[in-house]
């Protein structure tokens, strides 16, 4: 919202809302003023540039390497199983030979639980981080698909094993749990976080595009493959889910504590593969924020050089 106002000759409101963000309204703040400073530049170089086609996404290497990692998160979403579960639950819960009236409850239990696990990524996302919620929770989605693949193929409807099947339904929770604290958010948040002012909405929407693709072929794959191979689906989501998790693992790189002004540069800089690797970001904005502290504590138009809590940075 700040970039738009900063894009559309509104920069006092900009700033305002930055310093709403950062530092408690002090628009005289010099993390706020030094971020802001950034913010301009960035869409001056912006402005600079012809205007921006969906072709240009994927033109030169940076560009091609965003929008695959955007692509990739929004089908890896859908690749975790999540759609089947929730579109297809009573199908799936009678395998075991649990009535359509007991699973519709299940799921109800599920939507509740999906705000409980949503509300978690919301408190911890920017303390933990993005790439270890993104690569640990697809491996604990491969573990869930995992012993409930195990538990349909050894006591499916018919079993009198109630144990087994309370297992299979407490699983199914927890993966919905999980699932909203890490990749149901992530899919949505970490891409929207990845471009610039001047190419997000675009790229944005490829990847939701990308997103109803995949969510439309697992809806449309589902019930066949439920009724024509039965537990063995459950497989795909086991080897999905376990691919995810190497794949964030070696080409996402943490975005926690940068702001969008360094997205350009972190995808033409930031080595491909990621682990083990030091980047940092060019602009160093708590320096420059020190500087102009420095430099206005000199001038007297702030009393000392103090500190502030600042909240994420990327906004």
């Amino acid at each position: 919202m700040l970039r738009w106002l900063a894009d559309h000759d509104r920069s006092d409101e900009a700033l305002q809302t930055l310093a709403h963000l950062h530092a408690h309204g002090d628009t005289t703040d010099p993390y706020v003023l030094a971020e802001y400073d950034l913010i301009q530049s960035q869409i001056a170089e912006e402005h600079s540039r012809k205007k921006i086609t969906y072709l240009d996404l994927f033109r030169g290497w940076p560009n091609m390497r965003r929008m695959i990692l955007v692509m990739a998160i929004q089908a890896s979403c859908q690749m975790t199983g999540v759609s089947a579960v929730q579109y297809f639950g009573p199908a799936i819960f009678a395998r075991l030979g649990i009535s359509t009236g007991t699973s519709l409850l299940f799921q109800a239990v599920n939507a509740i639980i999906a705000f409980a696990g949503t509300t978690v990524c919301i408190l911890t996302i920017d303390s933990v981080g993005r790439r270890p919620l993104e690569i640990y929770g697809c491996l604990f989605l491969c573990f869930t698909f995992a012993i409930n693949a195990a538990i349909i193929k050894l006591y499916p409807a018919g079993s009198d094993n109630a144990a087994a099947h309370w297992v299979f339904v407490v699983l199914t929770w927890l993966f919905n749990f999980v699932f909203f604290i890490t990749s149901g958010p992530l899919s949505w948040s970490v891409p929207a976080e990845l471009f610039g002012t001047a190419m997000r909405l675009k790229g944005v929407s490829v990847g939701a595009m990308t997103s109803f693709a995949f969510n439309t072929m697992i809806g449309q794959v589902t019930p066949i493959a439920i009724t024509a191979i039965g537990w063995k689906f459950y497989l795909v989501f086991v080897v999905c889910n376990l691919g995810n998790a190497i794949f964030f693992w070696c080409f996402q790189p943490e975005t926690k504590g940068l702001s969008l002004e360094d997205m350009d540069e972190l995808f033409r800089d930031h080595p491909l593969f990621v682990p083990g690797n030091t980047w940092q970001p060019s602009s160093q904005l708590e320096e420059n924020a020190r500087e102009i502290a420095k430099r206005d504590q000199k001038s007297g138009s702030v009393g000392g050089v103090g500190t502030v809590d600042h909240v994420e940075h990327v906004v």
